[in-house]
């Protein structure tokens, strides 16, 4: 009882305590997914970038937000020996990134109400990458790797900057991301999107 009592109370105080707007923006990018002992897989993604300020001063906020990206992914491979000959390998597969980030937000973009040109941004939190990836196989001696296509998760950060346009603060954003997956893929994910932000 007194701990569902606590969290009422936090919840309330967080509610009243800090003020609280809903921004986002919509753009396009390319991550990069590399796992280990499998091929390197591009995608143009579309990217929606819904946010929640939850603490706002006039230069700066806090927040809270889903950058969600999908897309398609593809890679290809050509192996040659003298023995065999050449074989190539061509895939394309679905992507998506969502990771949740706690982002600080300075300047342009910051807020609703935050008149500069210029702004820009750095965060990190916890991400879900679905994508291809290598399974590993030991049998005696041999080892071998199959591609797999699944889930993966693990601690993400991005950093970007803001440039004011027109009225009323819209802006444009461009962002690097990046998410290491702690789960049995080991996939790095990069990214790089550009977002116009209402």
């Amino acid at each position: 009882m007194k701990k569902i009592f606590l969290l009422a109370l936090f919840s309330i105080s967080f509610t009243f305590g800090f003020s609280q707007s809903f921004m986002h923006g919509a753009g396009a990018g390319v991550f990069v997914a590399k796992a280990s002992n499998a091929d390197a897989n591009a995608a143009f993604v579309l990217t929606y970038s819904p946010r929640v300020n939850f603490v706002e001063t006039e230069a700066l906020s806090v927040s809270i937000g889903i950058p969600f990206s999908i897309g398609f992914a593809g890679s290809y491979n050509y192996d040659y020996n003298s023995y065999y000959g050449g074989s190539e390998t061509n895939t394309l597969n679905f992507m998506l990134n969502a990771p949740a980030i706690i982002n600080l937000n300075v300047g342009a973009g910051s807020t609703k109400e935050n008149e500069k040109r210029f702004g820009f941004f750095v965060g990190g939190g916890f991400g879900y990458h679905y994508g291809t990836y290598a399974q590993k196989y030991i049998d005696g001696d041999y080892i071998s790797y199959e591609e797999k296509y699944g889930g993966s998760y693990g601690p993400a950060a991005n950093i970007g900057l803001r440039f004011a346009v027109g009225s009323h603060q819209k802006n444009i954003e461009a962002r690097l991301s990046y998410m290491k997956a702690i789960s049995e893929s080991k996939t790095s994910v990069y990214g790089i999107a550009a977002l116009f932000n209402f």
